[in-house]
């Protein structure tokens, strides 16, 4: 289900109060260190102890976010992701004292949204939130704007729909952002951090890893062999560019 942009909600201002967060971890202490320090922000929070608690919060409160830890007891954090991915495209950020990429990987494969490792600061958290509401309820373009790529690719941006060998192609909503700057940049190069800065937000520049794995995301998405992609090419060690567009291939220029 698309999530749509509340009336107080842009791109870099919004009201909290408008916005529940959803944390769930076993560790009460950690709960209410970090509900205290987003109430005081205005946002609304529910919690859960396990995954299990999760599922019927996510049913019963709505969360336009949630705050997953991945080691829980009855059922762990990646188990609850792929249930909750089953039947919502809430934004999801992850928490575990575990510091190996494998296990970064894993999850943004299975559906995270982002990731932080423990200890964190609560400072850095609300960052984090602030930044993912932010993309996830990205406003559409302000005019209407269909390019047809080639016979095997057309987006309407306006719609916010990608059509992939007259199959219609479900984006998750990073996965749709870093498309649209990777087109409306058409023909040129943006390095690593430009994309970072734009799609995620500033402070995420210098990861890297999460911007290789949603380039492998849209490529097994959209190219016809993704080991040898046409529309998403890489500058190796610098960034990527969409392919040149032609004129005609866009009816309206694309705006943010």
């Amino acid at each position: 289900m698309e999530r749509t942009l509340p009336d107080n909600l842009d791109r870099e201002h919004f009201d909290p109060r408008s916005m529940t967060v959803l944390v769930v971890d076993d560790e009460p202490r950690l709960r209410d260190i970090v509900r205290l320090n987003l109430e005081v922000e205005g946002y609304r929070v529910s919690e859960a102890a396990n995954g299990v608690e999760a599922i019927t919060r996510l049913k019963e409160d709505l969360p336009d976010l949630i705050v997953l830890d991945v080691m829980m007891p009855e059922m762990d954090g990646f188990e609850a992701l792929r249930r909750l991915r089953e039947v919502s495209n809430v934004p999801v950020i992850m928490l575990t004292v575990r510091q190996e990429e494998a296990d970064r990987i894993r999850g943004l494969e299975i559906g995270a949204d982002d990731y932080l490792t423990k200890p964190f600061s609560p400072q850095e958290l609300q960052a984090r939130i602030k930044a993912l509401l932010r993309r996830t309820f990205m406003p559409k373009p302000a005019r209407k704007t269909r390019i047809v790529v080639d016979n095997d690719l057309t987006i309407d941006f306006s719609k916010r729909e990608v059509w992939v060998r007259g199959q219609k192609v479900a984006l998750r909503p990073t996965e749709y952002r870093l498309l649209y700057h990777l087109v409306n940049n058409a023909g040129r190069l943006l390095t690593h951090d430009m994309l970072l800065s734009k799609v995620w937000g500033h402070e995420y520049r210098g990861e890297s890893q999460s911007l290789r794995l949603y380039i492998t995301y849209l490529r097994q998405k959209l190219e016809r062999d993704p080991a040898h992609p046409k529309y998403i090419l890489t500058e190796r060690g610098v960034g990527y560019r969409f392919c040149e567009l032609e004129p005609q291939q866009s009816e309206t220029a694309v705006e943010e």
